[in-house]
């Protein structure tokens, strides 16, 4: 146990700043990180891994990517916060509208967590409806309103999955299974729900993709119970393709929301849609949300940076999709060589390997995986260089800077040895 981690532990609870750092899904304890670039982290210990986690999907081109660390330090030169407005936030804004065609207004905020909680406000205060509907499985941040289980039906309402939580606060929450589009009409149905919430692409029980016409019966049924439409892509946003999941799939959601890699890997985040609906924000409207720190020219710098090199490079995800697709052919064949049941599955930068069940459509299938399997699988992907994300339903994120031939050909080829570890 290193001396930074028996410090840690004083000091912060569990020793971290968020719970899954913790490697308590995986055993062991987590290794301090004392700077990365490109495709690489190195520790405070001097050892170097190859990054699948990404800053947990924020990072797209590469750590210390020299463009975007020449946008922060520019900025920074010039002061880190005025909570006044700022040219560069219209321009972050009017590049993100340019990129996302359902987004003609926007609002940021400093997290994923601050943009899906601001949206589902949005969306009661414009319906006048207090009802949302999540996906069991699906992660949305850790506002009240997400923080619940699945009951024993469909249109059962959410029981707190945290102390601290209020049951009054839980009980406007209904659940509804990833991919079941029954399940979203029975809890639709009594016609007082404000919005349905979904990651267009599940990414918080492994990587789940939405079957065919999944997404477009969410936007029928929501239309037809005058429901608003919330894409979650704080994941998926600028990860998935250059829309997006909306792009990918072709649907547009009421509201969608953005973090990770729309801030360039700092904390920013934003949540946006029709001009009509956003208008109703404070100050031009009713619903009120603030934040001292919102579009602080730090990340709206860095934000910028990385959009408008998305935007420059047709190719990225070709790249990308090359990569990902190279990965996920090469660990699904070494599950087979080994005679391990499961299963890889991918959609653009995102992938996840699944030991146990044949294939994942749910958080039903997902809570089925072989914790102790991944366990050994992530252990000996450690001990060959290669980092991945210390839970089982997390997903693997890939990088442009993993698109280097020699750089992918090292990870594949520890993560196929690794696999023989998890029998």
């Amino acid at each position: 146990m290193s001396t930074s981690w028996n410090r840690a532990i004083e000091v912060m609870p569990g020793g971290v700043n968020s719970p899954v750092r913790a490697f308590t899904a995986v055993g062991g304890t987590p290794p301090f990180i004392a700077s990365a670039s490109g495709p690489y982290l190195k520790t405070e210990d001097g050892a170097e891994f190859i990054d699948f986690i990404a800053s947990w999907g924020a990072i797209i081109f590469g750590h210390a990517d020299p463009e975007v660390v020449e946008a922060i330090a520019r900025a920074a030169t010039k002061g880190t916060s005025y909570g006044l407005p700022t040219v560069g936030e219209v321009k972050f804004a009017e590049q993100v509208t340019r990129m996302v065609p359902s987004i003609e207004m926007l609002r940021m905020v400093n997290s994923g967590t601050e943009a899906t909680a601001s949206a589902l406000r949005l969306a009661r205060g414009s319906t006048g409806r207090d009802v949302v509907v999540k996906f069991e499985g699906c992660y949305h941040g850790h506002a009240d309103a997400f923080l619940v289980k699945a009951g024993s039906g469909a249109a059962t309402f959410g029981v707190p999955d945290s102390p601290g939580v209020p049951n009054g606060t839980a009980s406007t929450t209904r659940i509804a299974r990833f991919n079941d589009i029954a399940s979203v009409a029975t809890a639709i149905e009594p016609g007082d729900v404000a919005a349905v919430i979904v990651e267009p692409v599940a990414g918080n029980m492994g990587v789940v993709p939405p079957e065919p016409g999944f997404l477009e019966d969410l936007r029928r049924l929501t239309e037809l119970h005058g429901a608003l439409l919330i894409f979650d892509e704080v994941m998926t946003g600028f990860r998935v393709g250059p829309q997006g999941a909306q792009g990918r799939y072709d649907i547009a959601p009421d509201l969608t929301t953005l973090g990770k890699v729309v801030a360039g890997g700092t904390p920013g985040a934003l949540f946006g849609g029709g001009r009509d609906l956003m208008s109703q924000m404070a100050p031009s409207g009713p619903v009120y949300q603030a934040g001292t720190l919102a579009g602080n020219p730090i990340v709206v710098s860095a934000g910028l940076a990385t959009l408008r090199r998305i935007a420059s490079d047709p190719g990225l995800y070709g790249r990308l999709e090359a990569a990902g697709s190279e990965l996920e052919t090469r660990l699904a064949a070494a599950m087979h060589r080994h005679g391990i049941d499961g299963a890889v599955q991918r959609v653009g930068a995102m992938l996840t390997v699944f030991f146990g069940p044949s294939s994942v459509r749910s958080w039903d299938d997902a809570a089925t995986l072989d914790r102790d399997q991944f366990a050994r699988f992530f252990h000996g992907a450690l001990r060959r260089g290669v980092m991945l994300p210390p839970s089982p339903f997390e997903a693997m994120f890939l990088m442009d800077s993993h698109t280097d031939a020699d750089v992918l050909e090292a990870a594949a080829s520890a993560l196929e040895s690794a696999i023989g570890d998890a029998k």
